[in-house]
């Protein structure tokens, strides 16, 4: 595992499109059909990360507690599967379903998403506006496997909670950190 920090985005910058298979029921999502009026959270995760395994009940409630909210959320996996066969796409069906996410877990099997979002680690979370402009890139919380801190989500949710009232979000944004994306050869 290579501790690795998110790259943070620059703010403003547009939300990169895709179009991706959703592992849950084997169907293709675009970005246009994830998105909502208020804007998008793109988050990449994977099946076997600790950072991910740490925060994870935290991540299903956000998305339980934000499903009638006017911010799409999307979850996606880049790792490569041929060597972490833990985040292949039929793994990634078992715990979304296991888990009963209630967003997409889309499998970018090409790592051509990663990449346009310049995703570094897992978890790494990308909040965009209505007009699709990145305004948070970094933490969930400050939980880590190890330490004390409470899976809140209180970074992200701050964040999110911001966008859906049209109050400022604070540029100060610290990065996430996690295992770096397994990127093919």
């Amino acid at each position: 595992m290579a501790l690795t920090p998110s790259s943070m985005l620059p703010l403003g910058t547009k939300a990169p499109d895709f179009n991706l298979i959703n592992t849950i029921n084997q169907q293709p999502l675009s970005l246009n059909q994830v998105k909502k009026d208020a804007g998008l959270l793109v988050m990449f995760i994977c099946n076997h990360c600790p950072y991910v395994k740490h925060i994870l009940e935290g991540l299903t409630a956000l998305g339980h507690d934000y499903l009638d909210q006017e911010i799409g959320i999307v979850a996606i996996c880049s790792n490569d599967a041929i060597t972490h066969p833990d985040d292949s796409p039929e793994k990634m069906q078992q715990l979304a379903k296991e888990k009963q996410f209630p967003f997409p877990y889309l499998h970018d099997e090409s790592q051509h998403v990663a990449r346009a979002y310049h995703a570094e680690c897992t978890p790494d979370f990308f909040l965009f506006d209505r007009n699709l402009c990145c305004v948070y890139r970094g933490q969930f919380d400050g939980a880590r496997p190890g330490n004390t801190t409470p899976v809140t989500g209180q970074d992200l949710r701050s964040a999110m909670d911001a966008l859906l009232s049209n109050n400022p979000i604070s540029p100060e944004q610290t990065p996430s950190i996690g295992c770096n994306i397994k990127w093919k050869n």
